[in-house]
């Protein structure tokens, strides 16, 4: 008599099918190369930067033409299968974690610049091209692409456009969306689809402020038209240390009320710049509670007069010692810390989970104040790291994820940074997004109606919730569920995802 099947051999076995099916499938429309199945070469697709939940897909595919996407997607829509659409794997919000029972589409083989016209000042680029080549290609005609975030070095064009991606820059320059003119891609079914144009306005509604921050839930990108912008001919930056945080987030608010809208204004507090100073030795001042690093740009004499009228608010709320730049090589000193925060807590914790809410400026001391009573609460250290002039939260929670229960805290204490902020006026991301990581906060921001009108927007791009799935919009169940245990006096954080 044969002996039962257990639950974990019938989910095992209905995989192993799937896969079968599928594989076989895809070997009918891309050659068999592109194709990874097996454990050991799927695994490092398991997760992208939020490392704490991991799923290893069935298939990876890595296509190499437009036709072969289209074909994948095609082919996976016939048979109901999900597809999660994959850049460079920087993401920080889990937005290209797998399904386990999907395909994962990685982008990484469209990575050419296919045309640089420095008299439109723009550039045609395919979604794998790396944000910060994109740069290096302009520099020789005098310009470049302003977004910059932290992982520029390594993150994609496509990854930018999914997370709206901004950078240290982006309060002078704006997010990915302000730069961004056109995005080509195809939809689940694999129809080839167009955002924007390259004239001044597009035929019909204007959908690219809508693709733009989709986080892969509306069509897959594979082409996109970004600005380029002349590099300007000075750049100085200002680090000004302060002994309170208080003074130092009123500083950042009396700067923009100032009128000034720096090219950009960063804040550390003292638990971060220890860390990346003894990671990149810039010279940061390890005794100040706050460390404001603004920066100008332009011709010599606007930086001239806009550093002075800097300098003079900045004393005028406190700071305890001002340096300002002298050469390009103090100032990338100066910001090397800034752009290596996320190394650097990685080199004094196993794990760290970073938030990305956002806050009123005039918010920023009462959220670190609250943040720092919540380190206390769920006994774990945060070092907050983020751009000040548009209210944009960093904060990273250091944890070991080998600790169950330290990463259940971990969880608590993120949800009560988000709410908190939520609280304060602000949102739940700023340009990290939601993917898995903030699926209960979203039931915090939005109504239930409200997130019923964004699965409307979902279902008219891809009706069978293939692309993408299961993750940025919080179903009614889930909302429910998470308000009984608010209610309760509890959280809940991800059950339902498989754990580090």
């Amino acid at each position: 008599m044969n002996a039962p099947v257990s639950p974990l051999q019938h989910e095992l076995l209905e995989r192993a099918s799937r896969q079968s099916e599928v594989v076989t499938a895809l070997k009918a429309v891309v050659p068999a190369h592109t194709l990874l199945w097996n454990n050991e070469d799927t695994t490092p697709y398991e997760c992208d930067g939020l490392t704490a939940y991991r799923q290893r897909p069935l298939v990876v595919v890595l296509p190499e033409t437009y036709t072969q996407v289209k074909s994948v997607l095609s082919t996976c829509h016939a048979l109901g299968v999900p597809v999660v659409a994959r850049g460079a794997g920087t993401g920080l919000s889990g937005g290209a974690m797998p399904h386990k029972l999907g395909v994962t589409l990685s982008l990484a083989k469209f990575n050419k610049i296919l045309k640089l016209d420095p008299l439109s000042r723009t550039a045609v680029v395919q979604g794998g091209v790396r944000n910060l080549a994109i740069s290096d290609a302009a520099a020789p005609h005098g310009l470049y692409y302003a977004p910059d975030p932290s992982s520029q070095i390594a993150c994609t064009i496509g990854g930018n456009v999914a997370e709206n991606s901004g950078g240290v820059h982006c309060l002078k320059y704006g997010l990915t969306v302000h730069n961004v003119v056109k995005v080509k891609g195809f939809t689940i079914e694999g129809e080839e689809v167009e955002f924007g144009s390259d004239a001044l306005d597009a035929a019909g509604y204007d959908l690219l402020s809508v693709i733009v921050g989709s986080e892969g839930m509306l069509a897959v990108t594979t082409e996109v038209t970004v600005k380029l912008i002349p590099k300007p001919q000075l750049a100085r930056c200002i680090m000004a240390s302060f002994d309170d945080l208080r003074k130092a987030g009123d500083a950042v608010a009396a700067v923009i009320a100032a009128g000034i809208i720096p090219a950009g204004l960063e804040m550390m507090d003292k638990p971060m710049t220890a860390a990346v100073e003894d990671f990149v030795h810039a010279g940061y001042d390890l005794s100040a509670a706050a460390i404001l690093l603004c920066e100008s740009d332009g011709t010599p004499e606007e930086v001239e007069e806009e550093i002075g009228r800097m300098s003079e608010v900045l004393r005028r709320c406190g700071a305890t010692a001002i340096a300002v730049s002298q050469n390009e090589a103090e100032r990338l000193k100066f910001w090397s810390g800034r752009k290596n925060a996320f190394p650097a807590s990685g080199r004094i914790s196993p794990d760290y989970m970073c938030m990305d809410s956002t806050i009123p400026r005039k918010r920023l001391a009462d959220i670190l104040l609250a943040i720092a009573e919540m380190e206390k609460k769920y006994a774990l250290r945060c070092a907050n790291v983020f751009h000040a002039g548009d209210g944009n939260l960093h904060p990273l929670i250091l944890f070991d994820a080998n600790d169950a229960d330290q990463l259940h805290r971990c969880e608590l204490f993120g949800a009560e940074i988000l709410e908190t902020s939520v609280a304060m006026g602000g949102t739940v991301t700023g340009e990290h997004g939601v993917g898995v990581e903030k699926l209960n906060s979203m039931c915090v921001q939005f109504s239930a109606q409200e997130n019923e009108q964004m699965f409307g927007v979902k279902r008219a791009f891809d009706s069978k919730g293939l692309l993408n799935p299961g993750k940025v919009i919080p179903t009614l169940n889930r909302c429910a569920e998470y308000g009984k245990m608010l209610v309760r006096g509890g959280k809940i954080s991800h059950p339902d995802l498989p754990r580090f």
